[in-house]
């Protein structure tokens, strides 16, 4: 469920992000747990660490730091890490094939992945492992649970599934190849210049074009821009086949051409985006720790001591997480990059672009 996007310049500060205004609406991180852990894993940014009894504890330690820098960005009032379901998955059940094409994970990082939950527990740091889902289910559900009660929510993962999530309260931060100096924040707005589709489209947009990570193909002839073509012109995949069952084939075909036209109105065409749109929706209704018990700050020697006992050495990087002070850099930390569409040349953001939401 990953994929590149185009990207404005970085985007700095002269001065530490600081809390948000006492009037704004407190702010939920969601981290994206299974999703983060690959990416440290394969990234070995801080290299192969292993601990005392030669656990690898590499992939564990990038977590931990995903989550420090993106506290120490946002100041967020509250954090929790959602993980998938390690041993049944509702969506398999539904459709055999789901993923079923991904090579089997090395054992170094499965027992990361097994391990993490229970280490970020030790340490304070609250997690959900859902039965049957996964932790894009985790991400929908706790964005829902924080807009119920009045507060915004940043997700964080390095997928593309949680952009249907964005809304005015709800906003993504994209981690991709490069690691967070590269992670982008993706808004509405963001994601309408970028894709050409709005949050409420982004479906619709995936299932048309399909997602070979997941092993889910999209129609024949629907790309990224002809997918957009279409939600441009019709809205939705639904009005599209009204136009279709209504006889006017001509007019969806001017906007995405003869071929992929057929193959949309088809029987075929029709089941696979069904399929897709099915397999990619996330459930926004699992059980969520009440928002009170997510607040930060942690206990900066908790949680000193549980990563210690995996061999993990972490002080002042915790900072933002503890309740302290930020320590003093000549670099300071430089907001999420922000979408922006047309040529990959860097420049600098527009006025406004550094606004969180």
């Amino acid at each position: 469920m990953t994929g590149p996007g185009r990207v404005a310049g970085r985007a700095g500060l002269d001065h530490y992000p600081g809390p948000v205004a006492p009037s704004a609406p407190p702010l939920l991180l969601v981290l994206d747990g299974n999703s983060l852990l690959h990416r440290a894993y394969h990234a070995a940014a801080t290299g192969q660490l292993v601990d005392a009894s030669g656990r690898a504890v590499w992939a564990l330690k990038g977590l931990v730091g995903y989550a420090a820098r993106a506290a120490a960005l946002l100041r967020p009032d509250a954090l929790v890490v959602g993980f998938d379901c390690p041993d049944y998955s509702a969506r398999k059940e539904h459709y055999s094939e789901y993923k079923a094409h991904r090579p089997e994970k090395p054992a170094d990082l499965t027992d990361q992945i097994t391990a993490a939950p229970a280490l970020l527990n030790a340490t304070g740091i609250a997690t959900v492992v859902p039965h049957a889902y996964e932790a894009d289910d985790v991400l929908a559900s706790s964005a829902a649970h924080a807009r119920r009660g009045g507060w915004r929510t940043v997700l964080m993962t390095s997928d593309r599934d949680s952009f249907a999530l964005i809304d005015a309260s709800t906003s993504v931060l994209r981690v991709r190849n490069g690691g967070f100096d590269q992670a982008v924040l993706v808004t509405s707005a963001a994601l309408a210049e970028t894709y050409g589709v709005t949050p409420s489209q982004y479906r619709d947009y995936a299932a048309l074009r399909g997602d070979p990570s997941d092993n889910l193909r999209g129609v024949p002839g629907f790309g990224a821009a002809t997918a957009a073509r279409l939600l441009a012109a019709f809205g939705s995949v639904e009005q599209a086949w009204a136009v279709w069952d209504g006889g006017d084939h001509k007019a969806v075909c001017a906007v995405v051409g003869e071929r992929s036209g057929e193959h949309f109105g088809s029987a075929a065409g029709r089941e696979t985006i069904d399929r897709n749109r099915r397999l990619m929706a996330m459930r926004d209704d699992l059980p969520i720790p009440e928002l009170h018990t997510l607040r930060l700050p942690l206990s900066l020697t908790v949680m000193k001591r549980a990563l210690a006992g995996r061999g993990i050495i972490l002080g002042p990087s915790l900072w933002a997480l503890t309740g302290g002070l930020p320590p003093d850099a000549p670099d300071p930390a430089p907001l999420p990059q922000q979408w922006t569409r047309g040529s990959r040349r860097r420049r600098d953001p527009l006025p406004g672009q550094l606004a969180l939401f």
